[in-house]
């Protein structure tokens, strides 16, 4: 049986898939914009590696994401904020 955290990271992990793909980044341009390699940036996409706070935080940066909708909120939901014309971060829009 998976544990919560398990899920969660999971979700957190197909939300960030999901707002690059739909911003039209490519796994090599956030690894890029992380300074490290494409491979290593697929594994936390397929959640193979964990991620500690300052890369989440990294990665909502590049994204333009709250950290906060990250983590609660779905992907689709995300991307339905802007879509709606709701500003995703405080300041910026999709």
């Amino acid at each position: 049986m998976r544990s919560i955290s398990d899920l969660k990271t999971k979700q957190i992990v197909s939300n960030i898939r999901k707002i690059r793909e739909f911003r039209n980044y490519t796994q090599d341009y956030l690894a890029a914009k992380l300074l490290i390699s494409q491979n290593a940036y697929s594994k936390i996409e397929l959640g193979y590696s964990s991620v500690t706070l300052n890369r989440l935080i990294e990665i909502t940066e590049i994204l333009e994401v709250e950290l906060s909708d990250l983590i609660c909120l779905d992907g689709e939901e995300i991307i339905m904020l802007n879509l709606s014309g709701k500003k995703l971060k405080q300041g910026s829009t999709l």
